[in-house]
């Protein structure tokens, strides 16, 4: 078990807290966490480049001249590729770049990734994170405090006053441990954890 300081909205320390080994200090493989964010992008990837065929523009209802006696080549739609205005042979249709990574492979990687964290420095636990009104302005405090000015905020149940105080400064993100993914976190120089996702977090990546 490896333990970490619980901190206030103060930064100041309230108490300790041990971490899983399992879940935050585990040996972390590039490899793995590379394939779980690839597979995200990929998934992200809309897919909606998309060229009409010879069947699908418009035109081509006739032979546009008889087939001998012109001393032309031979044509038998204007559709065709080949002609200015025809369809687009072999060209992009809308695709889904998606593909599957082992829900157990998911699990470890974001276990690894909270564990690279760890091994930085850039854990922050806290015993709780809520703000009484929505103001940017206390929550860009609160970061101020902490000295976090690139950071991603987990959280069991996000509060609409932080996720609203939050949306409009760059470089943060508040998210449920639901939601909680590998990329967010390699995406974030710094990991805030508010104390109860911590148990959460530790049933759902060893499970």
């Amino acid at each position: 078990m490896s333990t970490v300081n619980v901190v206030n909205t103060k930064n100041e320390s309230v108490g300790e807290i041990e971490l899983n080994d399992e879940v935050f200090n585990r040996e972390v493989k590039e490899y793995v966490l590379h394939e779980v964010v690839r597979m995200q992008r990929a998934a992200r990837r809309s897919g909606n480049a998309c060229t009409k065929t010879r069947v699908e523009v418009s035109g081509g209802g006739r032979k546009p001249w008889k087939q001998k006696g012109t001393g032309r080549a031979r044509a038998g739609s204007r559709t065709s590729p080949v002609w200015r205005g025809g369809g687009v042979a072999f060209g992009p249709k809308p695709r889904d770049y998606s593909f599957k990574v082992n829900r157990k492979v998911r699990q470890q990687a974001v276990a690894m990734a909270l564990s690279a964290r760890f091994q930085e420095g850039n854990l922050i636990v806290m015993d709780d994170f809520s703000l009484e009104t929505i103001k940017t302005k206390d929550f860009v405090g609160v970061m101020g405090v902490l000295d976090v000015q690139n950071g991603l905020i987990i959280t069991n149940d996000a509060s609409e006053n932080l996720t609203k105080s939050s949306r409009n400064v760059n470089g943060y993100k508040v998210l449920s441990s639901e939601g909680l993914n590998v990329y967010d976190i390699l995406l974030h120089k710094k990991v805030i954890l508010v104390q109860p996702v911590i148990e959460s977090l530790e049933k759902r990546l060893m499970a």
